[in-house]
């Protein structure tokens, strides 16, 4: 079992930043991938970021490249999404998730199902 509680989320104005964060617990942080996700009022909820065991490989999906970095302290059962130049569109409520199962390899990361832990999320708001 994994417990993923993620914080840092708000309000800030378009070209701004926020850091949010996903604290883990249960099982041997170092020994798994982690994810973002986000969903927005109305839509499904999609990927955004992931980042190996080992924090040596990333993967982003296009529309946060170069705006979003995804990092992890295996020290400190935490990862991290930096969120720069913030926009409109980017406003949803923010998951982190764990990838404990092997079934994907290093593949897959944009799909949910793929993830097989969730924390309860974060709202994030951009304003224009």
């Amino acid at each position: 079992q994994v417990q993923l509680v993620e914080s840092g989320g708000g309000l800030v104005q378009a070209g701004g930043s926020l850091r949010l964060s996903c604290a883990a617990s249960g099982r041997t942080f170092s020994s798994y991938a982690m994810g973002w996700f986000r969903q927005a009022p109305g839509k499904e909820r999609e990927f955004v970021a992931a980042i190996s065991w080992s924090g040596g490989y990333t993967y982003y999906v296009d529309s946060v490249k170069g705006r979003f970095t995804i990092s992890r302290d295996n020290a400190k059962n935490t990862v991290y999404l930096q969120m720069n130049n913030l926009k409109p569109e980017d406003t949803a409520v923010y998951y982190c998730a764990a990838r404990t199962s092997r079934k994907y390899g290093s593949s897959g990361y944009e799909k949910r199902e793929s993830f097989d832990y969730w924390g309860q999320g974060t709202q994030v708001t951009v304003s224009s």
